[in-house]
């Protein structure tokens, strides 16, 4: 109920106007805290020379970030493009010139590109040790039991998270080089999701087994290989070895707008860093304690937003790769301004598709049913706990969500029972429903901001934000924010109704002269 009802328009103009005004303020006040506590430890560390004819200085503290766009930008950029270029000229031989249609056979073009390529940037034991496992995991596939294939899985996963096997392992890759660990757990890990997204998919296949060479194909294709993103075996196969290769109309020209747009977002973010050092002030204890509570919660605001925008262009880069290939890649994450549910939170859609199809969905089936939801909950977040690398932040945040997302079911199903159905149904208009659900929408928002930012920043600066946010702040601090965070939520509604009427519009009635000619 209120799903699709529409608020009146000058409600929906207070709320843009009160939501701009929050976030121009809290901005000013991040704004002024970046630029008079440069000379702080924290600043000198993380804060590093940047546009020398501006005077500015640049935030420097995620390595990932600046792995990609600053250091290592060159090498990414020349490894991915030679995946391009390679699989080019293999589709402009044709097969009256070759007598071998290249193209048809890609997926195997791209496994020798992206087996050549991590063979040169890692040295032929670390291809020696992905293989050994790939073989492993492809010997439990053949059994085809599924719950022999999750055990070897994430055995073998937890061999590259766990002491004193990681470690061991890690002496497999040749060579020392500033990307090297990132390189390697990367590749592995990635490599063991994707063998055992196989494994599960063989398990599901009625005639016969798929190749070793299937695996392969599917587990070196250059793009995915170290960063992601997980994309399932069964949609792969399929797309890799699809012969209609035709474009949709179009498709090259949305192609090009999406790699724009995230040159653009690049562009932006590198701005963003030269003025607002959103992420060098959380180390910094002494100087958080010294701003306001509106400038805590902007600055846990905008961290989880600045991940989610790095999430999205780091994925964004390797999807319009992919989609040159013609593969449909897994989206980027949904902004985190747009999460008010924990049902939709996640910051890796492959991995989250991953899990909800062999884990989540499986276990948990329509969701309905409250012990089978917990179950499959709790063996969601203990297979991410292992994902992320066990550790006591890891423990905590897997806790906080696990939980957040089954309290959100509990919630859902008290209220759908009586007499707070009939109460909804029969005394409340479909409005009034809309902002009372906003309401739950803002707490739940905040919800997911702080059980989030923890493992994006650290657990002493979500427990700060926290007690000021619900505590010290409490009621004034409290309440406004929980305002403002509503008005968001009802604008993010608002979006959403209209774009549900664009994709399912409601049949219009038909009038009384339809009716008279129908007669």
């Amino acid at each position: 109920m209120g799903i699709k009802t529409a608020l009146p328009r000058t409600e929906l103009y207070l709320y843009t106007a009160v939501l701009s005004l929050a976030l121009l303020w809290a901005g000013s006040w991040i704004i002024e805290a970046s630029s008079e506590n440069v000379n702080r430890k924290a600043f000198r560390e993380n804060v590093k020379p940047g546009w020398h004819y501006f005077g500015r200085k640049m935030d420097v503290s995620d390595f990932e970030w600046v792995m990609w766009f600053t250091t290592f930008r060159n090498h990414i950029l020349f490894a991915l493009s030679g995946h391009v270029i390679f699989a080019k000229i293999c589709s402009l031989l044709s097969p009256k010139k070759t007598g071998i249609d290249l193209f048809k056979n890609r997926s195997l073009i791209y496994m020798l590109y992206g087996s050549l390529a991590v063979l040169i940037t890692m040295g032929w034991t670390y291809i020696s040790l992905i293989l050994s496992h790939c073989i492993i995991l492809y010997s439990v596939a053949l059994v085809k039991r599924k719950w022999l294939c999750f055990v070897a899985g994430l055995t073998s996963l937890a061999t590259f998270k766990m002491e004193p096997f990681n470690t061991w392992q890690e002496g497999f890759a040749t060579g020392s080089f500033d990307l090297q660990d990132v390189l390697f757990y990367g590749g592995c890990g990635f490599s063991i999701m994707r063998c055992m997204s196989f494994a599960l998919e063989n398990c599901e296949k009625k005639d016969g087994n798929y190749s070793f060479l299937d695996l392969i194909k599917y587990n070196f294709y250059l793009p995915f290989f170290f960063f992601g993103p997980v994309m399932t075996f069964d949609r792969f196969h399929q797309q890799a070895n699809n012969p209609n290769l035709t474009r949709k109309e179009r498709e090259m020209w949305n192609i090009t707008i999406h790699a724009l747009v995230h040159l653009g977002a690049i562009l932006v973010v590198d701005v963003f860093f030269h003025f607002l050092y959103i992420l060098t002030i959380p180390n910094d204890l002494k100087l958080l304690k010294q701003l306001s509570d509106w400038s805590l919660a902007g600055l846990a605001y905008s961290n989880l937003v600045y991940d989610w925008v790095k999430s999205a262009v780091l994925f964004g880069v390797i999807n319009t790769v992919s989609r040159l290939d013609h593969l449909d890649p897994p989206q980027p994450p949904k902004c985190i301004t747009m999460l008010y549910v924990f049902a939709e939170t996640h910051f890796d859609r492959g991995i989250n598709d991953w899990l909800c199809k062999y884990v989540y969905d499986y276990i948990g089936e329509n969701h309905d049913a409250i012990l089978k939801e917990l179950l499959a909950t709790i063996c969601t977040f203990a297979v991410t706990t292992l994902w992320l690398g066990p550790c006591e932040l890891v423990y905590i945040w897997s806790f906080f969500n696990c939980f957040g997302l089954n309290f959100e079911l509990w919630v859902a199903k008290l209220f759908s029972l009586p007499p707070f159905s009939t109460i909804e149904r029969n005394l409340m208009s479909e409005a009034m429903s809309r902002r009372i659900r906003g309401l739950f929408n803002a707490v739940n928002f905040w919800q997911i901001v702080l059980y989030n930012v923890l493992a994006l920043n650290s657990l002493d600066f979500a427990q700060l934000v926290a007690k000021r946010l619900l505590l010290k702040g409490f009621p004034l601090s409290t309440l406004s924010v929980l305002f403002v965070t509503y008005c968001g939520v009802q604008l993010i509604k608002e979006r959403e109704r209209k774009q549900a009427l664009l994709d399912d519009p409601e049949p219009v009635p038909p009038t009384e002269a339809d009716k008279q000619k129908a007669e």
